[in-house]
């Protein structure tokens, strides 16, 4: 009888477990060659425009219209992120439209 708890005990305890780590970005890689330029642009813009909506989203703006060109540009000076075009922040606050 002995034997069956300590055979159940170990396999609750799971001694290989990982334990949650702090988030480590990927590391970054080239781009794929050979796509014309307007796929570059347009690629690097929804990236920026992903992290400012991350970062509006973590800062307590939900709705786009809470999310004025001045309130994008200044919360990418808080991140780190040159400021965005008036294009990138459209494209904010149409991802934060499809965000809920």
């Amino acid at each position: 009888m002995a034997a069956i708890s300590q055979t159940a005990s170990s396999r609750t305890a799971a001694p290989n477990s990982k334990l949650i780590e702090p988030f480590v970005p990927l590391e970054k890689r080239p781009l794929p060659a050979g796509r014309p330029r307007k796929w570059y642009v347009t690629h690097n813009r929804r990236l920026k425009a992903m992290r400012l909506t991350i970062a509006m989203l973590d800062s307590g703006v939900y709705l786009p219209n809470q999310a004025s060109n001045e309130k994008i540009r200044r919360t990418a000076d808080l991140i780190g992120i040159r400021p965005p075009s008036d294009s990138t922040c459209r494209l904010v606050r149409t991802l934060l439209r499809y965000s809920r």
